[in-house]
């Protein structure tokens, strides 16, 4: 019974439940007020905003159950650009009249349960209209749970299927249901929006997102129904939706587009919605579709009737006005072509390119405008006429590029380019062959960017390229495939690709090295997608220790760019301490290191992975030197902003060369929450040095023609050259996509030497001679798309919302050159020709660009247009017009700088921000409203409140911003006051040339919004102009700037201003009233004898820092008297000459006491810097013959003095040797400018040069002078101001001696400085200090001569110096300081005399012998060319192999053999086919060259056969062939040396190893394994006896050994046999002297059938399993029955 009474009450309940959800009765009519607007600009009002509303009465009706009816009646269309809330909408009549047909269609949808499901229009209605329909769908679409009030669910709408919260009360009373429902449109499953442009190229930074947002959107609807049993009956809705975005960071203020919607129901009529006579055809879903605005740029809206008449209209006036000139709205209108050309059909583009292309302008200007089209249109237009022949390549290439980065990817435009490359048209040319299928891998990731699931099939043709080209060993279609797999970055080239790397295909083992490098590199752009597969592929190369470590290296590139984890960092760690290539450690590490160092957030998680890395390695790989490979990070990221840059070099070496093996450099920028490779080049120089260096010895005599062929003939033998080995490979990436690539190999070499051997290149430089004497003319103008970046996504209200950026660019350049030539040039002319002739050019050239860069938010459609645009124009104009004369005979030249009128402004920019709103059918009453207003406005007082306390308020809106992710925008309005806006900040800065008549003025204006809010966004909002004029200056009219140089005798007739004696007669004629002054003034200066100021440092030190006249007094006082003596003269002493300034010193017997007590105090001071101290002794004697008083003296500065007081101007004596006239030909005819005049006294080796303004009575000027006093010393002095009296600095160089070096000594004085110098020089110091400091140099403090510095440089070795640096308050010294070549002296001095007149071959011998890797020998001790040393043990009478060219070609080898009875090494040298031989006989080292003994007599040797030289160095010989790669080879009683070329690292073996830095790979045997013993190395490289017989008496071999002693291996009895070989005498001899050697031993279980022979043959591959002592033999005894 209970159970009955129940089921009743259940049912009664369930039939009176009510129903949620809408429902539309059949029969009946709903009629609702609908009323939606957009509106877009900052939050804060009194602002301009842009925007659109919507009002009608809507009719809804059921047709059936499910299927409803909507009608708009009354439509009406309001636009709005004005302040806001001041202004109101204005009805846009015409447009709503233009759209009443469509807006009054009604439609049909499918509803049920409050789902909307399909929708169903005629076709005349639009898709832009249908979408406005579907903002109303939007509203009714309703989710309703019958069992819960609060959930949540991914809900379908107009924006895409979003998380969707709802909340769902009831009002019993007042029969009412109340639901919110939210959406949080950042967070959607699948969300509807459209990016155009290159958006393609940019990669999500999600880390950045995490630390803040540049786009927030959010909807919030509200509903209040009436319930009922059949269904809920909505009463009003309101939908408020709000976008938020700023590229900074939207917490630092951000532009906003507010969408409100609300539907109030008016009214119910039993009668059905008026059906009307149509096809209603299924139009898709309530999701939002997109139409003709994808073809709609926002910054212009055009009413397109007759497109082809437009274009042509558009283009004619392109053309006409920018012949020459860039005119400013050009770009505006270039961006009017492209949306002209983008609703264009196809043959319309045919007939046009038809009509225009036979004149250049215009063709140029489609060309230029047709990629930019950006859909398959262009890319279809570009194949035919390629194939056509229409295009020049120059013009298809860039056509081609233009495209691939404009066009937006789709299968279509895929296929055509696939196409593209697989025309056997475009495969026989190079170059558009290679754009074409890097620009097809390129296309292919920028559809797969958008379409995560695209096909593996779109990539089947270059992998079965691939696949062929790895059949047929077609290396460069191989290059090719993995180029454009690399730019495609599909997860599906994966396999194909490791195909090609060696360890998991078996093709890769016959692949060159350079392919292994691309292929690996290919896999970058799919680490980005799949970097777990990639990280394993990637560990597995970098671990395998028996691949080239460059491909390791760039694995290891690769694995860093897929993020590693933390556990996978801290393996690679580990590895690196086992590493035994130092080159692979130090990259590794170096990477590491700078990753920890990292900003960037992308890279936050690997940053802290690597600083626990860095902890482990740190104590080890530390101290690397930068010869070893590295890499370095550096990057900024600014988080407020989210604004960042990162840039990357690799720096790739495998044997420490002087040129790297590979770099490899990448630029990264971050903004707006994603980030791209701006950026990337690479170059790899594998064979170009060595090609380089061997270039044949040329005269340097030689003219540059005959050098050129010589270099020419290099790279042709290098070209038949059996290596092939390329001589260099690069490639560049532009936004990530890889653009060109180039490998300069024996195709290019050749196809360089054919085009340089071509007539028509040797006759292109007559042909342009020839058009520039008869006048040559130009005008170019380039229009350019520089950037198109949209994005388009669909607003409640049913209007697509955009963001975008354009940028659009013309450049121009107007150029008019005549040229002639006297005599008049033959028709069979010599370039030499010109050297003899008077050439004369005027040109005129005015290059010009104007820029536009629009930033747009707001609606764009192609019939309204909507929005917020801040607008930047660049305007510039440089307009140049000179003439030039060049007579080479009379050493004249003429260059003339003429003014251009009519341009004032040379440079301007203009940026503004304003609202504007337009229709397609009342273009002319577009409303554009700044966004600031110009006078006050009326606001809420809390916008007061913000401007004064901006802080505070940003901290409150961001908490509320945090709960709900919308900015609050409706506060109380309380108080309502009036903000006045700030004046325009204005400032003009001017400068002018009163010389040259010229001013230039710059101004800039500027009004912001930061009065409101302090952050970037708006501080870019608003008006702001810069702008830069130039005008002539006030005075006379300058009619032209001239620069005139003459050199050789007329240089005097171009003499304008004659500074002479005359000019200071009255300063000579007291001067011997100044110096009888300068005698009472400073004490016994009469007795005093002047003392050579180029002294040693420590006597030249002291002189200068102290007057005393004792040897008793103390250098304190000494220095104190001198001090105040020279300030209380100061005033007086500059009067006089600075030469006589100078030369004030105590006499030499005081000053040597005054050195002594100087000395001690400094010592005292510094006790430590003596050590430091270079004492320097000249070694020159003065040639100059002076006054009989002063002979004995021997001073440099006397001398000096006296050269120069008998003549202080040369112009007296001596005609000029040139002179210079930079001057400004007036109206008046006054002389305004500068003139330089340099002369040259034979008889003294006197320069002097005087730099003097032409300005009458300015007598302001600069003069140098110099003087060779003898071949060691050189003096100058520089004096400036009026008459050159006010400042002077004398500097003197000389050579002598430091210790027994050579060494060189600059030292430079001066008087008084201004004080502006001085500034500079202390700032310049400070910074120099802080350099030398970071970079190792010493640097200590101590009180020097005051107003002097002082360089000594001395040699410390052939390839370092000794650097001392000494200035008033420090001393700055570097010992041992590194050179890139080796100096000319001792035994390098010595070399070079084998290149008497050939500098280059000079150079060249410098450069590599300092670069060269030195072995040597003493003894029994042997020092590798890795610096690495051991003790050897050489065998009786037997060659080893000391160094050879473990290349295929083999150029040298080296053999080292040792008398054993002398105990004498003697060494045999192969080159080619010639044998040099070099022993000690008697008491000198002897040398054969094939056998034939060469007299110590007859050295230096030089061998004809080729650039071999040997010479007498010392007590030993020497043997030079560089060109070989042997760079010397010495042989002496006592030691032995070997050097080879910079070029030869890392290809040598023997006892030197093979000069590749990697200590740890040192003892490397002939079969390249790595032995851990000396002894075992040492001997691997003997070369076996042939038989006990042999006269050469060396009796031992290399064999395996078996191991004596009883083996247990893994628990059972072994027989072991040596893997490394063991020194053993010859059967039938006895060992005489043995040494221990510990060896590595296989072993092999006892019971092995395995017969000796069979064991030994592959002995040498086999493993180690234990290392034990053998026995060695060096020397042998044989018997005479011996076989």
């Amino acid at each position: 019974m209970r159970a009955l009474v129940l089921a009743l009450i259940v049912a009664l309940v369930a039939g009176n439940q009510v129903n949620f959800a809408p429902e539309f009765d059949s029969g009946k009519t709903y009629k609702y007020k609908y009323e939606a607007h957009l509106l877009g600009g900052l939050p804060e009002e009194g602002l301009a905003r842009a925007g659109v509303k919507i009002q009608s009465k809507v009719l809804i009706g059921a047709e059936a159950p499910s299927t409803i009816a909507l009608k708009l009646i009354d439509p009406a269309i309001y636009e709005y650009s004005g302040n806001w809330p001041e202004d109101v909408f204005v009805p846009a009549t015409k447009l709503t009249s233009a759209l009443s047909a469509q807006l009054l269609t009604p439609i049909k949808f499918e509803y049920a349960n409050g789902v909307v499901g399909k929708v169903f229009a005629p076709i005349g209605v639009s898709e832009t209209v249908l979408n406005i329909h579907r903002g109303i769908l939007n509203v009714l679409q309703l989710s309703i749970k019958k069992t819960q009030n609060v959930y949540e669910v991914q809900e379908p709408g107009i924006h895409g299927v979003c998380k969707t919260h709802y909340v769902v009360s009831e009002d019993f009373k007042a029969e009412r249901i109340h639901l919110t429902k939210t959406k949080d449109l950042n967070h959607c499953q699948e969300r509807i929006f459209k990016d155009i442009g290159l958006t393609g190229y940019t990669e999500r930074c999600a880390e950045c997102e995490a630390r803040g947002k540049t786009m927030r959107r959010a909807v919030a609807i509200n509903y209040v129904m009436k319930p009922s049993t059949s269904g809920a009956l909505i009463l009003e809705a309101m939908a408020t939706e709000l976008t938020q975005y700023s590229p900074f960071n939207i917490l630092n203020g951000a532009a906003q587009m507010e969408a409100k919607q609300i539907l109030t129901f008016l009214d119910i009529k039993k009668i059905p919605v008026e059906p009307i006579k149509a096809d209603f055809l299924h139009r898709g879903y309530l999701k939002y579709e997109f139409g003709k605005e994808l073809l709609q740029t926002p910054v212009q809206l055009l009413r397109i009737s007759n497109t082809e008449a437009q274009i042509v209209e558009t283009l004619n006036r392109l053309v006409t006005l920018n012949v020459g000139k860039a005119q400013e709205d050009s770009p505006l209108k270039f961006i009017e072509l492209i949306q002209l050309l983008r609703v264009a059909r196809y043959e319309s583009i045919e007939a046009l390119w038809s009509q225009f292309k036979a004149k250049n302008d215009y063709r140029h200007w489609m060309l230029s405008s047709i990629p930019a089209i950006g859909t398959h249109v262009a890319l279809k237009f570009i194949k035919e006429k390629l194939i056509a022949g229409d295009l020049t390549n120059a013009e298809g290439a860039q056509a081609l590029l233009s495209s691939v980065h404009l066009v937006t990817a789709d299968l279509e435009a895929i296929k055509l380019l696939e196409g593209l490359a697989m025309t056997p048209k475009i495969k026989d040319n190079p170059v558009l062959h290679e754009l074409s299928m890097l620009g097809f891998g390129s296309m292919v990731s920028k559809y797969c960017s958008e379409n995560p699931s695209c096909p593996s099939e779109l990539l089947r043709p270059v992998h079965e390229l691939l696949i062929q080209a790895l059949l047929r060993h077609d290396n460069d279609k191989l290059t090719m495939a993995l180029k454009v797999l690399g730019n495609a970055g599909h997860p599906s080239s994966l396999k194909p690709i490791m195909r090609l790397l060696p360890g998991f295909g078996s093709a890769a083992t016959i692949l060159p090295h350079r392919l292994h490098i691309d292929a690996a590199l290919a896999l970058r752009k799919i680490a980005k997608r799949e970097p777990r597969f990639i990280q394993e592929v990637a560990v597995q190369l970098f671990m395998n220790k028996n691949l080239h470590p460059e491909l390791r290296m760039v694995a290891a590139i690769v694995l860093f760019e897929t993020k590693l984890p933390m556990g996978l960092v801290t393996t690679l760690a580990k590895s690196l301490l086992r590493e035994s290539n130092l080159q692979v450690a130090s990259f590794v590490y170096s990477y590491m290191k700078a990753l920890a160092k990292t900003t960037s957030p992308d890279h936050s998680s690997v940053a802290a992975a690597c600083n626990v890395a860095i902890r482990i390695l740190s104590p080890k790989l530390d101290r690397l030197s930068y010869r070893f490979s590295r890499a370095f990070y550096y990057d900024a990221y600014h988080n407020p902003w989210m604004v960042g840059a990162a840039a990357s070099v690799y720096y790739i070496n495998d044997a420490a060369t002087v040129l790297p093996r590979a770099i490899m450099a990448k630029a990264r920028a971050y903004v707006a929450g994603v980030y791209v490779d701006v950026l990337e080049f690479g170059v790899r120089t594998e064979g170009l040095q060595e090609a380089l260096l061997k270039i044949p010895d040329v005269s340097a005599h030689a003219d540059r023609l005959t050098k050129v062929k010589q270099a020419i003939k290099a790279l042709s033998e290098w070209k038949t050259s059996p290596s092939s080995q390329p001589l260099a490979s690069a490639y560049v990436k532009v936004l990530g996509q890889e653009i060109a690539f180039a490998n300069i190999d024996k195709t290019i070499v050749e196809q360089i030497i054919q085009f340089v051997n071509r007539s028509e290149t040797r006759t292109y430089g007559k042909k342009a001679l020839a058009a520039l004497l008869s006048g040559y003319t130009l005008h170019y103008s380039k229009p350019m798309l520089a950037a198109e970046i949209r994005r388009i996504f669909p607003t409640s209200v049913g209007l697509p919302m955009e963001l975008s950026l354009y940028t659009a660019a013309v450049a121009a350049a107007s150029v008019e050159v005549q040229a002639s030539v006297s005599p008049p040039l033959p028709d069979n002319f010599s370039p030499a020709q010109l050297l003899k002739s008077d050439i004369s050019v005027r040109a005129a050239i005015a290059p010009s660009v104007s820029m536009h860069t629009y930033a747009v938010m707001g609606v764009n459609t192609a019939f309204i247009q909507a929005a917020v645009v801040s607008r930047a124009k660049v305007h510039t104009v440089v307009p140049v017009k000179m003439a030039a004369r060049f007579d080479m005979i009379k050493g004249y030249f003429n260059f003339q700088f003429l003014p251009v009128q009519g341009v004032n402004t040379i440079a301007s920019a203009f940026v503004d921000t304003y609202a504007v709103a337009r229709n397609v059918e009342d273009i002319a009453a577009a409303k554009i409203k700044p966004i600031i207003p110009a006078g006050p406005v009326t606001l809420p007082l809390r916008h007061n409140f913000i401007s004064q306390s901006s802080r505070m308020a940003y901290f409150t809106e961001s908490r509320m911003s945090a709960s709900s992710e919308i900015l609050p925008i409706d506060l109380p309005r309380r108080i309502i006051t009036k903000l006045k806006i700030p004046k325009v900040f204005v400032k003009k800065m001017c400068a002018a040339s009163q010389i040259f008549g010229i001013k230039l003025c710059a101004e800039i204006q500027s009004r912001n919004a930061l009065f409101l809010r302090n952050s970037i966004v708006y501080t870019i909002v608003g008006n702001h102009a810069v702008s830069l004029r130039v005008s002539p200056a006030a005075g006379p009219v300058v009619e032209r700037i001239e620069i005139e140089v003459q050199v050789g005798e007329k240089a005097a007739e171009k003499i304008i201003k004659v500074v002479n004696m005359s000019e200071e007669e009255e300063i000579l004629e007291d001067k011997n009233v100044l110096m009888k002054l300068k005698k009472i003034l400073v004490p016994r200066l009469k007795n005093s004898t002047v003392v050579s100021s180029s002294s040693s440092s420590s006597r030249s030190t002291s002189s200068q820092s102290s007057s005393s006249r004792s040897s008793s007094s103390s250098s304190a006082s000494s220095k104190s008297s001198s001090g105040s003596t020279s300030r209380s003269m100061s005033n007086m002493v500059d009067l006089l000459d600075p030469i006589i300034k100078m030369s004030r010193r105590s006499s030499s017997n005081s000053s040597s006491s005054s050195t002594s007590s100087s000395s001690s105090s400094s010592m005292s001071k510094v006790s430590y810097f003596h050590l430091y101290e270079m004492n320097f002794t000249k070694n020159h004697i003065h040639q100059h013959s002076i006054s009989a008083e002063h002979v004995n003296s021997n001073s440099s500065a006397q001398s000096f003095e006296s050269i120069y007081n008998k003549a202080k101007y040369l112009s007296n004596s001596v005609s000029p040797a040139v002179t210079i006239l930079i001057r400004a030909v007036r109206a008046d005819h006054k002389n305004q400018g500068y003139q330089i005049a340099a002369y040259y006294e034979k008889e003294n080796a006197r320069v002097q040069v005087i730099f003097a303004k032409l300005t009458e009575n300015d007598n302001w000027r600069i003069c140098a002078d110099a003087m060779m006093l003898c071949n060691h010393k050189l003096m100058a002095r520089i004096a400036w101001g009026i008459e050159c009296k006010q400042h002077n600095s004398t500097i003197i160089a000389e050579t002598g001696l430091v210790g027994k070096n050579p060494a060189v000594r600059v030292k430079m004085t001066w008087g008084r400085l201004s004080d502006s110098t001085k500034r500079y020089v202390e700032r310049i110091s400070e910074h120099l200090s802080r350099i030398t400091v970071e970079n190792g140099v010493s640097r200590t403090k101590v009180k020097n001569a005051p107003k002097q510095i002082q360089l000594t440089v001395a040699v410390a070795s052939e390839t370092s110096m000794n650097v001392l640096v000494k200035s008033p308050k420090s001393t700055i010294y570097k010992l041992g300081m590194g050179l890139p070549v080796s100096l000319p002296v001792g035994d390098t001095a010595a070399e070079l005399e084998a290149y008497p007149d050939n500098w280059t071959e000079k150079m060249s011998y410098m450069l590599t012998k300092a670069h060269a890797a030195e072995c040597t020998m003493f003894k029994d001790t042997l020092i590798t060319f890795n610096k690495r040393k051991y003790k050897t043990e050489m065998p009786h009478s037997c060659y080893q192999v000391l160094a050879q060219d473990c290349t295929s070609e083999l150029k040298f080898m080296v053999l080292l053999k040792r008398d054993q009875p002398q105990e004498e090494n003697m060494i045999n040298v192969k080159i080619e086919n010639i044998d040099f031989d070099m022993y000690p006989k008697n008491s000198a080292i002897m040398v054969k060259v094939n056998g034939v003994e060469i007299p110590v007599s007859n050295l230096p040797y030089q061998h004809p056969a080729g650039n071999i030289q040997i010479r007498q160095r010392g007590e030993g010989i020497s043997l030079h062939a560089p060109v070989y790669g042997l760079q010397e080879v010495f042989l002496s009683f006592s030691a032995l040396k070997v050097k080879v070329v910079d070029w030869m690292r890392g290809q040598t073996c023997g006892l030197c190893g093979k000069a590749d830095g990697e200590v740890k790979q040192e003892y490397s045997t002939p079969n390249e394994r790595v032995t851990k013993n000396a002894t075992s190395f040492a001997h691997s490289w003997v070369l076996s006896g042939q038989s006990c017989r042999d006269t050469a008496e060396c009796y031992v071999k290399l064999e395996s050994v078996k191991l004596e002693k009883k083996v247990t291996l893994q628990g059972e009895e072994s027989k072991c046999y040596s893997v490394e070989p063991v020194l053993r005498c010859l059967p039938g001899c006895m060992p005489v002297r043995t040494t221990p050697v510990t060896v590595g031993y296989h072993c092999l279980p006892i019971d092995s059938n395995l017969n000796r022979s069979d064991i030994l043959s592959s002995i040498s591959e086999k493993s180690i399993d234990l290392r034990e002592t053998a026995e060695a033999h060096l020397a042998c005894h044989c018997t005479a029955q011996c076989a």
